[in-house]
């Protein structure tokens, strides 16, 4: 959808979200909205078909049978939907996002790999497919992100650190538009042209510095703009105000990091972080946190199903003895009936000191 409502497409506010999805029941039907907003339809041929008595729906014509849930992040979860979408509102609705254990200790999650691939689904949809590149006036530049690791030295120390590419729209007469940030094995030319290709419209003007790994973007379509910060330098000027954009999503980025995610980011998952703070900059300027949680939700039942064994960054070694079997644990539904005042049934005030509270 492209103008969704608000109030009626979305909630606009955390108590319209509480009465909107109070069980699981009506989180799958928000699902199944969101899924086939005119009916259902056939993953397989694209035809309608009806629902069956277990919930699933069938094909007239192939006699496919599906869920609402199959084919989507949600595929085969045993968390109940009540958790998915409160964990989905906290991540959607935070100004600067959720940490895996905040979201275990507030939705009473027991375990942390729970949480944590829950959160990993969520940013592994995050890249709309299709989505337009940039265009107008780019900056782009790269960076270094990442942690300290012992018996490295040196803030550029190969191991240490993850370059990263950043590209940013510089508006007219000031400010930023949307940005693209992705991780590169290098910065030569081969990586760093095709990054510019995969996030910049051609034809764009393209503002880098002097590195000789942007040389040739104009063979490629690009109005190509180099300064030289030695030029700069030599001319007593602040070499950092050259690119003013990329550095001060670089810099964002960098304390998002430190800030929400104590800078315990793992290379493997550099990626999706980095798509997380872009799919927030990019709408920082949305007037509702609700529209955020819609567009999320309407990316997640659009993606094919992510597996944990896809999220976790090392495989297990087969050489290593398996570990005893444990019981199995699953967070229990936010889908609870009213609580009827329990602070008016709970017995007597507790004394102080063996005193009955006083009265003023």
């Amino acid at each position: 959808m492209d103008h969704p409502r608000a109030g009626a497409h979305y909630p606009r506010s955390l108590g319209e979200f509480q009465a909107w999805f109070r069980t699981d029941a009506d989180c799958l039907d928000y699902l199944e909205w969101l899924r086939w907003p005119t009916g259902f339809a056939c993953p397989g041929c694209g035809l309608g078909g009806w629902r069956l008595g277990d919930g699933r729906f069938m094909c007239a014509e192939c006699g496919h049978r599906t869920s609402v849930t199959a084919g989507t992040i949600f595929d085969r979860t045993r968390t109940p939907l009540t958790v998915w979408f409160s964990a989905c509102w906290l991540f959607a609705t935070g100004k600067d996002g959720i940490s895996a254990l905040s979201v275990k200790r507030t939705l009473e999650i027991g375990s942390y790999q729970t949480a944590w691939a829950m959160l990993h689904r969520l940013r592994s949809v995050l890249v709309r497919p299709g989505r337009d590149r940039l265009a107008g006036v780019v900056e782009v530049d790269e960076t270094y992100i990442g942690g300290e690791e012992p018996g490295l030295s040196g803030g550029r120390a190969r191991g240490k650190k993850v370059l990263t590419a950043i590209a940013v729209e510089v508006l007219e007469p000031k400010g930023f538009g949307r940005c693209r940030m992705l991780p590169l094995a290098d910065a030569s030319a081969a990586s760093l042209h095709p990054f510019v290709t995969d996030h910049v419209e051609p034809g764009t003007r393209v503002i880098t510095d002097g590195w000789q790994g942007y040389r040739g973007l104009e063979k490629l379509g690009y109005i190509h703009d180099r300064r030289s910060q030695r030029a700069a330098r030599a001319l007593g000027e602040n070499p950092s105000e050259l690119l003013p954009a990329v550095h001060r999503v670089a810099s964002l980025a960098k304390r998002w990091l430190l800030g929400t995610h104590q800078g315990s980011v793992d290379d493997a998952h550099l990626r999706s972080y980095l798509n997380e703070f872009v799919f927030r900059f990019n709408r920082r300027r949305s007037r509702s946190r609700g529209m955020v949680f819609y567009r999320v939700l309407e990316l997640a039942v659009a993606h094919d199903p992510v597996r944990y064994r896809d999220l976790i960054a090392t495989k297990r070694s087969r050489a290593v003895p398996p570990a005893p079997p444990r019981v199995r644990w699953h967070p229990p539904s936010l889908e609870r009936p009213p609580a009827n005042r329990p602070w008016r049934t709970a017995g007597p005030k507790l004394r102080l000191n063996g005193y009955p509270p006083r009265t003023l």
